[in-house]
């Protein structure tokens, strides 16, 4: 059955139709929710808070084609909306225990993710969606532009902000510096 039938389908209240839709959505909402968000707990109450959406919503969506992207801009502003909650509550750190690793690359690849973790926290919430949405799902900008309800003109200026932004971070860290030379860090 093809996604067109079961949004139709879902629209006029099949819930079996929506759970279709729902399951074969979720992982890549939570992933793209995961790298928006940074905490996975956070990112799983913005997907939830996107399908409630979603279903609520559904009977108003007028183009069955475009569910994709509606459901993509649903979960980027439940994410958006959890940041705002987030900004007034205390942040909560989670120490994990660092394991040893056994193969050398493990700690180059380590570092880069905190690397690259760290540059993306230093964007705000419309660069962090924007370069999510571009890069880690591989929408096209004009998708992307769809998902955020912005024009594409838009949203490839804030792409190109944020990136400018990316840059600019990823310079003025000092690790740069030590893992391009291969040296290690103390």
């Amino acid at each position: 059955m093809d996604q067109r039938d079961l949004v139709s389908r879902a629209q006029r209240g099949d819930k079996d139709a929506f759970a279709l839709l729902a399951g074969a959505a979720v992982a890549r909402l939570d992933s793209a929710a995961r790298l928006i968000l940074r905490d996975g707990e956070l990112a799983r109450d913005a997907v939830q808070d996107a399908m409630v959406r979603a279903w609520k919503d559904l009977p108003g969506l007028r183009d069955p084609d475009r569910f994709d992207a509606w459901l993509h801009r649903l979960t980027v502003n439940a994410c958006l909306d959890q940041m705002r909650r987030r900004r007034r509550r205390p942040i909560e750190v989670e120490i994990l225990e660092l394991i040893e690793p056994t193969i050398p690359d493990l700690a180059d690849a380590i570092a880069e993710r905190a690397l690259v973790d760290g540059v993306l926290r230093r964007l705000d919430e419309r660069g962090r969606s924007i370069i999510v949405l571009h890069y880690f799902l591989d929408l096209p900008i004009s998708e992307v532009a769809a998902c955020l309800g912005i024009p594409t003109g838009t949203a490839k200026s804030r792409l190109n902000h944020a990136l400018a932004q990316l840059r600019s971070g990823v310079a003025d860290v000092p690790q740069v510096e030590a893992l391009a030379s291969g040296r290690t860090l103390a």
